[in-house]
């Protein structure tokens, strides 16, 4: 079970950071990603952290912008944003996967477990 938090309204340049605390599971076994899906539009990728290594991987848009991370001991991983802008609003998703190659790290049907949505709103 995921559960995602800390989403709110912030102004733009400011800063937020979410959590999608894991249950059920160890966050260190699965590939987890973040995915958010902007008013009127499809959902798109964010981020994602891979349960081999940890390596990390970002939408170009939010590459520099944004880190992802994880705590194996509070079984939690989070999203940093930074520099926000009003394009970043949208409903942002944490989801959890297995073993994704990484053609597909971006592909949301890639992941196995969703959370609910955390509202993030940027204002000009």
């Amino acid at each position: 079970q995921l559960q995602a938090s800390g989403g709110g309204l912030v102004q733009a340049g400011g800063s937020l950071r979410l959590s999608c605390a894991v249950s059920g599971g160890t966050v260190r076994r699965y590939t987890m990603g973040w995915f958010r899906q902007p008013p009127g539009k499809e959902r798109e990728f964010v981020a994602t952290i891979r349960y081999s290594g940890g390596g990390t991987f970002y939408a170009e848009n939010v590459k520099g912008r944004f880190t992802i991370s994880r705590d194996s001991a509070e079984n939690t991983v989070y999203l940093q944003m930074s520099s926000l802008k009003p394009e970043d609003t949208a409903v942002y998703s944490c989801a959890a996967g297995g073993s994704i190659i990484l053609s597909e790290i971006r592909n949301p049907n890639a992941y196995n477990y969703w959370g609910q949505g955390t509202q993030v709103t940027v204002s000009s």
